[in-house]
């Protein structure tokens, strides 16, 4: 299963980071491309169900600004307040694991860590594709995060 592991130092407290990580309604404010919502509950749980839709946003009058793109139906599978969540990611396209780590630094600051785990769709020509997406995905990844360190540092916590 292919693996893509991408980290960012944020100048905040893990509490604080983990509060914006968990944030689901507002996650698309520092992750590119990408809309996510609780679909089952708060989603604050082993559990909880996520969903995410990755694409392009649509004017304001087309379906009130929506996303059109890739649905990301999502499962928590682990909830270590405020350290740990993971999900497994249950949809028609998107398959895998996902992680997302808050570890503290001595400095009273934080490093996240986003870490997937994916079962790549097309079989062996997505297994071949992978070395080409790659980059492409692992760029999109820390723009994310180089965005979520700003807004974790400024979420309230």
């Amino acid at each position: 299963m292919p693996e893509l592991t991408e980290q960012v130092d944020v100048d905040a407290p893990p509490e604080q980071v983990w509060a914006a990580l968990v944030d689901w309604d507002r996650q698309g404010e520092w992750m590119l491309l990408t809309d996510v919502r609780a679909v089952d509950g708060d989603g604050q749980g082993v559990g909880g169900r996520l969903a995410a839709v990755t694409g392009v946003k649509l004017p304001r009058g087309l379906l009130r600004g929506r996303r059109l793109g890739v649905l990301d139906t999502m499962l928590i599978t682990d909830w270590q307040f405020p350290r740990r969540v993971d999900v497994r990611h249950t949809g028609r396209v998107v398959r895998g694991t996902g992680t997302f780590e808050v570890r503290p630094r001595t400095d009273g600051g934080s490093t996240f860590v986003w870490s997937e785990g994916l079962d790549l769709p097309l079989g062996a020509l997505g297994r071949a594709g992978w070395p080409l997406v790659r980059p492409v995905m692992a760029a999109g990844v820390r723009y994310s995060l180089r965005r979520f360190a700003a807004f974790a540092e400024r979420h309230p916590g």
